[in-house]
């Protein structure tokens, strides 16, 4: 089975608004839009990712995201996240009527296509499907199968809404990296250690040291097909972070 993956993304100048402390007001646009692309390129090196559909009204990310090889909508419903999802599932399905769609946060910059393919892989034996956040109160990662709606309902306690919903709860070990979205200075530094892509390492890189502390080495990271920047032995860049 391939997967349409949709990705929502505010515009830059609102996104991540709890992440200043951490990062100052300047720079915070900069880290969402770095957060955004390691994402949508290691989701693109998924094997079993068909394409990503971002929805945003940002042109800036707008551009940096299709130049990687997503396919970009704006957010025409201008209702929220969910109506957001919602409304990228839809374009997904006015093409393919037939696909698997999955909701995918844009802050996941150390995601890594091998875990994301064994959520996808779980996913797929269900109509409906969640990974919660690292938190275990959020959610990261929602899918639908073919020919069920996806019924998005992000945001604060996510992951009981979906529960209630009747999705089923995908409990895997070893998929941190799906699981560590960003939204303060605490989960960047949890990112960091996982090991994030190299834009966000280069946000890091020129940050303040208090921003990014404890920025850890580079590890190699071996990459699928797709959008996403090639794996070591293959011109690639490798993550940087733990291993």
């Amino acid at each position: 089975m391939q997967w349409s993956l949709v990705v929502p993304l505010k515009p830059l100048a609102l996104a991540k608004s709890r992440l200043s402390e951490a990062t100052g007001g300047a720079m915070r646009p900069r880290f969402a839009l770095a957060f955004a692309q390691d994402t949508v390129s290691r989701a693109l090196s998924c094997r079993t990712v068909r394409d990503v559909v971002v929805v945003t009204d940002d042109p800036l990310a707008a551009a940096e995201l299709t130049a990687l090889g997503a396919r970009v909508v704006p957010d025409s419903p201008g209702a929220g996240l969910n109506a957001a999802l919602a409304h990228g599932a839809a374009e997904v399905r006015a093409l393919r009527p037939a696909a698997a769609v999955a909701a995918l946060n844009a802050d996941l910059p150390a995601l890594r296509p091998d875990e994301l393919e064994r959520v996808l892989a779980t996913a797929r034996k269900f109509p409906r499907a969640f990974l919660a956040d690292a938190a275990g109160i959020g959610t990261t990662f929602l899918s639908a199968a073919p020919g069920t709606e996806l019924r998005p309902a992000f945001g604060g306690r996510s992951r009981h809404r979906h529960l209630a919903s009747g999705a089923a709860e995908i409990e895997l070990d070893g998929v941190e990296s799906i699981r560590r979205d960003v939204d303060t200075g605490e989960d960047l530094r949890a990112a960091l250690a996982l090991g994030v892509g190299p834009r966000t390492a280069a946000r890091c890189a020129t940050a303040p040291a208090a921003w990014c502390s404890g920025t850890p080495a580079a590890s190699p990271w071996q990459g699928g097909h797709g959008g996403g920047e090639p794996g070591p032995g293959r011109g690639g860049t490798p993550i940087v972070g733990a291993g």
